[in-house]
Parts: C-alpha cells; structure tokens; sequence
C-alpha cells in the first residue's frame, strides 16, 4: 500500500452512495435512553402502585355520596403527581443540557472534496481527516498519520494518549488500548498530530455501541425502599379490608332493628371509615416527598439525581467503586520531577521559587521537542512551565523556524524536531520520548545506561510518567533519513504526575469512617494505580488484582478474594462488570462512580450508578441514578449522608404514621363494638390527614440528621425500614394515646355531655397528643423537651396551622356544623389541657423505655 500519498487526490465516496448507506445502516448514533415525553412520565407515575390504591380509595368514596372525602383524597393525588412530575421533568430538562459530545462535527471527504458534517451522518467507508483536538465520529483504520496520538481513555480507562500506525490491509481489528496500533475508535479525542482514516464501523457497531448494547442485557433492581414501603402498604391495606368487612357485618347486624335497610349503608360508610383510618396513603406521600426534596437538596450540592429512590439506597451502600481516570485524579499531566546533571529538582515542592540554571536547558529542548501550539496535556505542561520559568531567558526561541518533524515510529519511541537557528548556520535538533528510546539515541555506555534506568525507576515508583530529553546540533543543510543520523546529548529526564484531586483523601477517609468500603478499579499499570492508592489512604494498597489475574478467575474465587482486595488494575469494561456483579454476590450494596463508556455497564447494574457530569458521556450518564455536576468526589459523601439522614427521618416519619393510625382506628371502631355514638366521621379523618400528616411528611424530611450519622456502618441489607422495635415503640405510643383520648370520651359522656360535645373534647385532644408524638418522634437522641426548642422552620408551621385550623373548625360555625362539633367552654378546654398533658407525660416515658 502506498503511504506516502497525496490527500488531495483521495476523493472518497461520493454523496449518493452515502446517502444510500445512511438510510441502509442508519445514523451513526449510540444506543441511548429515549428522551421521556411528557405523557410518557405522567402515565408511569400513575401506574405506581400507592397512587393506584390513594385514586381507587377516592372512587370509593365518590360512588358511596362522600364527595368532600373523595376531593380530599384526589386532591392528594394531584399533589404527589406534580411533585413527581415536576423533579422528572426538572431532570430530563438538565440531563438534555449536558449533553456535549451527542454528535461531534466530522471532516470527510466526498466526492474529491472535504466537508464538515454532523457526526451522526457519517456512514462506513467514508473517509475522515483526524486533527489534533477532534473526536472521532466512528471506528476506522488508519490510512495515513503523523505523530498522531489519540487519548483512548473514554474506552480503556488509561490517562495517557496512545501511539498511532498506517495500516498494512493485513492486520485485523483488536481491542482499545495499547500503542502503534492503526485503529480509531468512536469518541476518542485526537490530542496531537494528523492522519486519514476510513469509517470501519459506525453507531451500535463501534466499540462503544458494544457496550451500550450491553447495558440492554442488565436488569435494573427495583431499590429496596420501594420494596419495603410496598410491602408496608399492602399489609395495611389487607388489614383494612379485613375490618372493613367486619365492621359491616357487626354494624349491620347489631343496629338492623334501629336503622333498619339504612344499617347496612350506614355500615358500609363506618367500615370504609375504618379502612380509611387504617389506608397507609400517607405513605406515598411521605416517600415521594422525602425523595423529591431530598433531590432538590443534592441539586443544590451540584448533585442531579435521575432516580430519586437511589438517594435512600446510597445511604445504604457498604462498597464505593471508583474509577481512578478522571474521578480520583485530574486526567491531566503536572510538570513534577525534573533530572538533569545527577540531581533531581522537585517542581510541585519549588514551583514558587526560580528555576535553577541547570536545569534550564532540559525545559529549553523538551519545549523545542513539542508543538508550537500544543494539544496535548504533556506538551500543554511543558509550554506552561518553560513560559512560567524561562520567559526572561535567552532560552526561549519564538524566532527560529521549525524545518521538519521526525514522529514516534515503533521502532523508536522518540520524537524530534528540528529548528533553524537565527544565525542560519546550524540546524538545532531537539528529541523528547521514552527514556529508553533516548537512551538509544544518545549511545550510552552500559554504566551510564544502568545509572539513568536507576534514576528512571526511581521516578516511575513514584507514579511519574518519564520522557527523556536530548539535543543534538547538525550543521549540514540536506537533513538526514533517520533520527539515528544524528549525534545526540543526553540532557535529562521530565517526570509528571497525574494529580489526585485535592478533595479525594478526605472523601476517601469519611467513606471510611462511614463504613464503606472503597474499591479502585481502573485499566492503569499495577504501580500507577499503587501510588494513587497511597496518596489517596486507600486501605491495602499493596494487594492487588490484574485484569489477566482475573480473567483466569472463577465467579466462586473472584467472590473470596473480593473481600479483601481494594485495587484492580489492568481493567477492561467487560472485568468492570464482573467486579460489580462479584461483590453484589457476597451481599454488598454497591455504588460505582465514573465517567467514561468503559463505565456505563457496571454503573448500570450497580445499585446505585454515580456519572461524571462535565467529563461524563452519554451512556454513562443515561445509565447512573446519580450524577455529580461538578465532578467533585466529595459530593459523594454529602450524597452518602444525605441519604442516611433521608432514611432516618423517613424511618421516624413512618413510625409517626403507625402511632397516630392507631387511635384514629380505634376511636372509629370502639363505638361500633359497644354500640356509642362515632366519634370519628370521614371528615375529621380527611382534617387530619390534610392538614396533619401531609403535613408531617415535611417536618421530618426537614430535620436535621443525628450528631453521630456519618460514625456508624451502612444499614444492614436485612434490616427492616419498619423493624420490631420500632413497631413496639409506636404500637405503645398510638395506643396510649387511644386510652387516653378514649377516657375523654366516656368521662364527657359519663358527666351528660350531649354526643356532639363529647366528640369534640375528645377531637380536640386528638390533636392535642397528635402534636405530642410529632415531638416524640422528631430525633432519636436527646431529650423531647429539648425538641421544643427546635429550629426546624416546618414544624413550627405545621403546629401553628394545626392549632390555627383547629380554632377555625372549633369556633366557626360553618365549619363546626360540617364537623358536627359544639363550642368548647373553659372546662373542657381544661379536660383537653390535662389530658394532653397527661398523655405527653406518658410518651416520653415510653420513649425512655423503649430508647
């Protein structure tokens, strides 16, 4: 095959013959989450579960003349759906802006001609031209380059840029990674030379439409909150049915010969009361608002969050997997380390300070070995560093002119360029690449070759990438074939660093404290992702696993050695995935974080997925329930803890819930068992959960989390949302509050109070201890009268709307009628005062027992 061709004369395939492929093979696009439309997201609202049995309980009551109840519940339902589709669209809105890399322009050449496309038009066989800052469109194989280096990190998970070669038409396709190899790959970036390829593959037959179409193969897992708030729904709403058919049966039978055909009507109304009572809609409204907010919290910290469960589920996590590329480290190359002369010079310690003299001459030949305007994140440094240190030297040359370019070859990982100086006389060659490659330039000895390879590993332990530099002076004017031509001088070594970013140790150490686990995985050499792991306190940085090592592996011993192994290195996407599945095995909830495609499977069919938003592709953020704007590693942890105070409060919340339904309930039951008049009608149900219990759901998810949250391990995967203890504690709470309130009840009707007076007094105190086990339940730590002093904004509402509406109701007359009350006097004011006070009393002893 001929290389060395003119692009000029390359005419590519003309328009119509792309016209044809693009409507045979379709558009160049990655497989991707469909954009939800708006009916798309109000149907799947309504089709959850809690909001079919909140609008199936409001039909009830509409068929049954209750239209009050039956507004009250719908008007529910209205409420938790705009929420919801509020925070959906709020997300699909901020997710379509991220998308920067949907579809990159693209050079090609059709019909003898270059044009720049939309990069989704490109079809197989075109011809594409590769520059230094462009992303490939699609797979192809190198026609033509030079110098060309592509960063690959998107697909591997390695920072450094690979090496590109001219294909032989005999070499057959092999996986991303790796150098001189003459294959692009859909979404790699070009960082520096240029070249032709041809479009071998394009959409889902990339490389990164394989792992897309991988990501259809996984399963997502419905969050474990939502399974345990069904679980909870279901068993109120079989016990509600229970007793509603009970409370039928015994109402109609015992007062058929005093209401006669209307005692069955009038039974059916106390039982649906009952189950009314009993019907935990609460619940949905509780969860749904809990994760709205709590989404709109993280928002605030930078944090999108596009599955609102998964922020309870990472509060839960016991392992974070972490890509190290770009998530624990910058993806960008710092100037640390500098040889030259048998000493080393510390940049990153002595950046302030001026250069030494001798080393001024090894950042005058490494910045004449790089591009006049770089590209690349190395080349990018050195320019950085020789303006920052040499500017006012006579070591900068803006005038000479650069005369030819001799690019890395297989043969020689080495690159030169040669400069003419002012004078004219004399060429100025100056070389930069690996040490070895320079050393073989420079013709060392073996003792001073062994001496520099010492002082090269000395650097590469410490985490460094090294280039060696070398210069050489050539005075005749035809310039030779070979770089090897040359006679060049050592000058010395360039070592850089790939910064961890500056939040992560802490992150890290919080994780720690928190009791999770962190896990590294990234597609480095061992030793690159050792030293990160050092730098980072990763616990047992010295144990490690390879991507060879693993793929010999079995699931049964990948699963063992998991346990104590925090470090894989040499990673390849499909490993990633495995790794994931491997520690979901043995029980662990898992968050993975990460921004490249490479990372799409694995945060997929991890519990909870955490995308990279500014660095992040596509299908990495389609496939995560999390992702962090900013990119700040630390945001995890303030996701980690706002999940934990998210279930602690939505724990205390249901708690609430549970204790205040259990003297409703027997308060709408107790009379039909001993034949007194109700106490309880579908009114002063609807009034208390309107106004109290909606209510609640948002003076629980505004307390603050407990003093100790982020110094106690992740909730066990077994333990309940809803455990024993938690339902003996507000088993004793409602049911004191029942016998309280019920010895209100028949002392006003013991003193010859008429029905509707009794049932007011004892409404009143309903409220009243209501409020009280808002207290009891705000915080598990600390003493209740320590939460009258609480500066929780939404309680303070609530209890002033609570006391405010209960005056309205009390004291208005179309209200009171509504309710069937009678106006307080100042005794029974006083009966509802000490029985509150009475059953607050008792609570906060239960609670001391109980605690």
């Amino acid at each position: 095959m001929e290389k060395n061709f003119d692009i000029e004369n390359i005419t590519g395939i003309s328009e119509e013959d792309a016209s044809r492929k693009l409507g045979e093979e379709g558009y160049n696009e990655l497989p991707s989450q469909k954009k939800q439309g708006i009916f798309t997201i109000l149907i799947n609202i309504l089709f959850e579960p809690m909001l079919l049995l909140l609008l199936g309980s409001g039909l009830i009551y509409l068929v049954l003349g209750e239209l009050n109840d039956a507004l009250m519940l719908l008007f529910f339902v209205i409420v938790v759906v705009g929420i919801t589709f509020y925070q959906e669209q709020k997300s699909e809105r901020a997710l379509e802006a991220l998308k920067n890399l949907s579809s990159p322009r693209a050079l090609v050449i059709r019909d003898a001609k270059q044009r720049r496309i939309p990069g989704r038009e490109v079809v197989r066989e075109d011809i594409i031209i590769l520059r230094e800052g462009d992303r490939i469109p699609a797979d192809g194989v190198v026609l033509f380059c030079s110098n060309l280096l592509v960063d690959e990190s998107m697909l591997t998970g390695e920072s450094l840029a690979v090496r590109k070669s001219e294909w032989d038409e005999k070499t057959s396709p092999t996986n991303p990674g790796g150098d001189d190899m003459p294959f692009v790959y859909s979404g790699t970036l070009v960082v520096q030379g240029h070249g032709m390829a041809k479009v071998t593959g394009t959409g889902i037959h990339t490389e990164m439409g394989k792992i897309g179409k991988a990501l259809q193969t996984i399963t997502r897992e419905e969050t474990l909150l939502k399974k345990e708030t069904s679980h909870l729904v279901r068993s109120f709403a079989i016990i509600g049915i229970i007793l509603c058919v009970f409370v039928v049966i015994v109402y109609g039978m015992t007062r058929v010969t005093l209401e006669g055909d209307r005692a069955w009507l009038n039974g059916l109304l106390a039982g649906v009361s009952l189950s009314m009572a009993l019907l935990p809609e609460e619940f949905s409204v509780v969860l749904l608002i809990f994760l709205s907010m709590g989404a709109w919290r993280m928002s605030k910290r930078q944090v999108l969050t596009r599955r609102m469960p998964a922020i309870e589920t990472l509060g839960s996590a016991t392992v974070l997997c972490v890509d190290k590329t770009g998530t624990l480290t910058m993806n960008r190359m710092i100037l640390s380390s500098l040889f030259s002369g048998a000493e080393f010079y510390d940049v990153a310690k002595n950046g302030h300070l001026q250069l030494p003299e001798n080393f001024h001459e090894l950042l005058e030949f490494g910045n004449l070995a790089s591009q006049v305007d770089p590209f690349d994140p190395v080349e990018k440094e050195i320019k950085n560093g020789t303006e920052k240190f040499l500017s006012n030297s006579n070591h900068v040359h803006q005038n000479w002119k650069l005369v030819r370019e001799y690019p890395l070859s297989k043969n020689l990982l080495a690159l030169s360029n040669v400069w003419e100086s002012n004078d004219r006389r004399r060429h100025v060659i100056a070389a930069k690449g690996s040490p070895e490659a320079i050393i073989d330039l420079c013709h060392l000895d073996e003792v001073q070759k062994k001496e520099l390879i010492s002082r090269v590993q000395m650097m590469a332990d410490n985490g460094l990438r090294v280039l060696g530099v070398a210069r050489s002076i050539f005075p005749a004017e035809s310039l030779p074939d070979s770089q090897h031509d040359f006679r060049f001088e050592f000058i010395g070594l360039l070592g850089f660093t790939d910064p961890v970013r500056s939040s992560v140790p802490a992150a890290v150490s919080e994780c720690y404290t928190a009791g999770m686990r962190v896990i590294m995985i990234t597609g480095d050499f061992p030793g690159t992702a050792r030293h990160i792991a050092s730098l980072i306190g990763l616990k047992n940085p010295d144990r490690i696993i390879t991507g060879p090592e693993l793929a010999q592996m079995s699931m049964a011993e990948l699963k063992e050695k998991i346990k104590i192994t925090n470090i894989f290195a040499r990673i390849v996407p499909e490993q990633k995935l495995a790794i994931v599945n491997a520690l979901k095995a043995n029980g662990e909830v898992v968050a993975m974080t990460g921004d490249g495609v490479n990372d799409a499977p694995a945060l997929k069919s991890s519990h909870i997925g955490i995308a990279m938003g500014e660095r992040g592709t596509d299908v990495a953020r389609e496939s995560s329930a999390i992702v962090l704007l900013n990119d700040d590693f630390s945001s995890i942890v303030e996701a980690v803890r706002l999940g934990r105070r998210i279930f602690d409060n939505l724990k205390k919340a249901i708690s609430y819930i549970f204790s205040v339904h259990v003297p409703i309930a027997g308060l709408a039951l107790f009379p039909i068992l001993f034949e007194l008049p109700l106490i309880i009608l579908p009114a002063h149900i609807a009034f208390l959960e309107l106004i109290i219990d909606p209510a609640c759901s948002v003076v629980f998810e505004a307390e603050k989390e407990e003093k100790n949250i982020m110094d106690r391990p992740p909730r066990n995967l077994k333990d309940k949302l809803f455990d024993r203890k938690s339902l003996i504690r507000s088993l004793f709470q409602g049911l004191s509050v029942l016998f309280f309130v019920l010895i209100v009840f028949l002392l006003a009707l013991y003193l010859g109070k008429g029905a509707d007076e009794a049932r007011t007094i004892t409404f009143a105190m309903l409220v009243f201890a209501n409020l009280m086990l808002i207290f009891s339940n705000l915080s598990l730590e600390g003493s209740i009268l320590k939460k009258f002093n609480s500066d929780n904004r939404a309680l303070w509402i609530v209890v002033g709307g609570a006391l405010l509406s209960l005056v309205m109701v009390l004291y208005v007359p179309t209200f009171r009628e509504l309710f069937h009350f009678s106006v307080l006097h100042v005794d029974d004011l006083i009966t509802v005062l000490i029985g509150g006070i009475i059953s607050a009393a008792w609570i906060i002893l239960i609670n001391i027992k109980l605690k």
